[in-house]
């Protein structure tokens, strides 16, 4: 009998923990059309970088195995070789009490985006491959003890197709073909990479599927079996452009508290029986 695949509720960190793009903040790839005014930043989101525990404490009880937490790299390295060691201690503490209440950890490097100084077009520039190699080694290194695994790119189809045929995520280009090729070849080169290296491989999760909340698919979660690893984006919405469609938790004057519809929980806790 086929094992099933853990099932993990995503945390976005860019769209959840709040200070970025602002001044004196972490800068990513979206600053310069926030700062165009195109679209609204995340702002102060939804201080998850201050609330993290509280969000995980009502995870554990919901039929969840874990969470896959994006971990910034823009936080982490907010100036190319200049590392935030605060950052990343933060970092452990929330992946520490999330194993210690019973979740699982999956890591993602890289989600809906990245360091501004890696440029608009990072997936495109050859020299920005060692940058994330050296990340991946560096996250890996610091939190492997602790991990269920490490997920390179969140969603490489977003980044790709997003970027460069439709226009809705950096470098905002549309129907630029030759470069979409080009940015996937250099994706798959730091996956294939990355997939042979002595460090991060054995912490690679190898299959991989998203489900949004609100999909009617969630409700036949039992029967998903063709991966390694299941994420329910999100457990939290979010806060601009990177945000989920809908979330299983939800802050209100300050509180946290679970809001997804009954048949999503029922559907989880069917699933944990």
């Amino acid at each position: 009998m086929t094992p099933r695949p853990l099932l993990f509720a995503t945390l976005d960190g860019y769209a959840l923990e709040g200070g970025y793009d602002r001044a004196y903040e972490p800068s990513t790839c979206y600053s310069v059309t926030i700062a165009l005014g195109r679209h609204a930043g995340p702002g102060e989101a939804l201080s998850l970088w201050r609330d993290y525990e509280q969000v995980l404490e009502l995870a554990k009880d919901m039929g969840l195995d874990g969470v896959r937490l994006s971990a910034e790299w823009a936080r982490i390295e907010p100036r190319q070789g200049e590392i935030d060691e605060r950052a990343l201690e933060r970092y452990a503490q929330v992946v520490r009490h999330a194993t210690d209440i019973g979740l699982a950890v999956t890591l993602a490097l890289v989600d809906g985006c990245w360091p501004s100084w890696l440029g608009l077009e990072a997936w495109l520039l050859p020299w920005v491959v060692p940058h994330v190699l050296e990340h991946a080694r560096r996250m890996t290194s610091y939190f492997a003890h602790d991990l269920a695994g490490v997920v390179v790119f969140a969603d490489p189809d977003r980044l790709v197709e997003g970027g460069y045929l439709s226009a809705t995520v950096p470098p905002w280009r549309r129907a630029q073909r030759e470069d979409a090729m080009s940015a996937r070849a250099q994706i798959d080169e730091v996956l294939t990479l990355l997939a042979n290296d002595a460090l991060v491989s054995a912490h690679l999760v190898r299959s991989q599927r998203t489900v949004e909340v609100n999909d009617v698919e969630l409700l036949d979660i039992a029967s998903i079996d063709d991966c390694d690893q299941l994420y329910l984006r999100s457990l939290v919405r979010g806060v601009g452009p990177t945000a989920a469609r809908a979330g299983l938790l939800s802050k209100h004057e300050g509180h946290w508290r679970v809001s997804a519809p009954d048949e999503v929980l029922e559907a989880l806790r069917a699933r944990g029986r």
